[in-house]
């Protein structure tokens, strides 16, 4: 069985920094991948809209320089965030929304994921200037759904977890404080979250990665499968299960791809384990076979539109743009993926990470 489908957009990446950011943009390319949305997390952070790199942070135009440089010209679509610190302010909202190169801005929650030092709890900026400014000039808002500085059983235990408060106590009055701001909800993990987004207006959508349809807490726990550590962790069977049920929803136009692929040359640290799943290069054959795994067909007409309008539709249409007229393919024959090769060292991707066949390969 081979399918067609219109080149996709990963709009939750990362690319990093330094001289491996080609190496990582053709993975990304060689995939199908017509263009990303890539995260500002980088050394130093994305926290200015235009203007040259300093020494304590990139703008805007200055990392899409360095992106196109490494290959991202290619893309239909590039679109870096604006991170949000303490230093931004209303008017780079407004100065950046009138000269173009600003579209979306990030939320981290303080130390709660990688280079995320810099970011500002949601309370200081609910019903502040800065979103108050974004939802006027129609600004994006990408968030890291996660409750910040929590002890290890609010963290994470059966009942809760840091998203699950996230979700049911900054979220609502996110909305509530700014009706027209269009958020999207990245990487979402749980129930909770995946009702959330369902039930909100619709300038609210959420990604999705690979690992988090396809793999549980139980998955990581066993044998400590460190490559796929990531933030937010996978999560329980119910929490997949809604995820599951979220984009093989007939009809469905708020969730999308959005792999989160984050490389480490180095995952299992002398402090603990470096936070992400490097998925560049195999992502919609892991797409597919967590559809598959769903119960969806992809020989049919049904199953294919529903793949298809989470892999490659659903989220041009969210962000504004056309899709890409361009096709890739995929057959279902088995492949291996390969250690990634750059200047900077090997990057492992998942599934070689933990052992497993795909059961899809994309066809050259």
């Amino acid at each position: 069985m081979t399918i067609n489908l219109p080149r996709w957009f990963d709009l939750h990446t990362h690319f990093r920094q330094g001289p491996a950011m080609p190496a990582y943009v053709t993975a990304h390319m060689e995939m199908g991948c017509a263009g990303a949305l890539a995260m500002p997390n980088t050394q130093p952070p994305v926290s200015q809209v235009v203007g040259p790199a300093q020494k304590d942070s990139w703008s805007i135009e200055s990392y899409s320089n360095e992106l196109r440089t490494a290959g991202a010209d290619a893309f239909e679509q590039l679109i870096v965030p604006l991170y949000l610190t303490r230093h931004t302010t209303r008017a780079m909202i407004q100065e950046g929304a009138s000269s173009g190169p600003l579209r979306a801005c990030k939320y981290y929650p303080p130390h709660g994921t990688t280079n995320s030092e810099h970011g500002v709890p949601m309370d200081d900026l609910i019903g502040g200037e800065v979103l108050t400014a974004m939802e006027d000039h129609g600004i994006i808002l990408c968030i890291h759904g996660e409750q910040h500085a929590l002890s290890g059983p609010d963290y994470l235990d059966a009942q809760q977890n840091a998203e699950t408060r996230f979700y049911k106590e900054r979220m609502p009055r996110l909305v509530a404080a700014h009706p027209k701001l269009r958020i999207v909800c990245e990487h979402i993990t749980t129930r909770t979250a995946t009702e959330f987004v369902a039930k909100a207006p619709d300038h609210v959508g959420a990604t999705i990665t690979p690992q988090h349809l396809l793999y549980t807490l139980g998955h990581l726990i066993q044998g400590l499968k460190y490559h796929l550590y990531c933030l937010p962790v996978v999560k329980f069977s119910e929490d997949r299960a809604a995820l599951r049920q979220a984009v093989t929803t007939a009809g469905q136009t708020k969730f999308f791809a959005g792999t989160d692929s984050a490389p480490h040359t180095t995952k299992a640290t002398a402090c603990g384990c470096a936070a992400g799943c490097f998925t560049g290069g195999c992502a919609p054959q892991l797409y597919a076979m967590a559809f598959e795994e769903a119960g969806v067909d992809l020989s049919t007409n049904e199953g294919l539109s529903l793949f298809k309008h989470f892999l490659s539709l659903n989220g041009p249409a969210f962000y504004g743009f056309p899709p890409s007229n361009q096709e890739f393919q995929m057959s279902k024959i088995p492949s291996q993926s390969r250690i990634l090769e750059t200047p900077t060292g090997p990057i492992t991707p998942l599934p070689l990470g933990l052992g497993i066949e795909m059961t899809w390969s994309l066809v050259s």
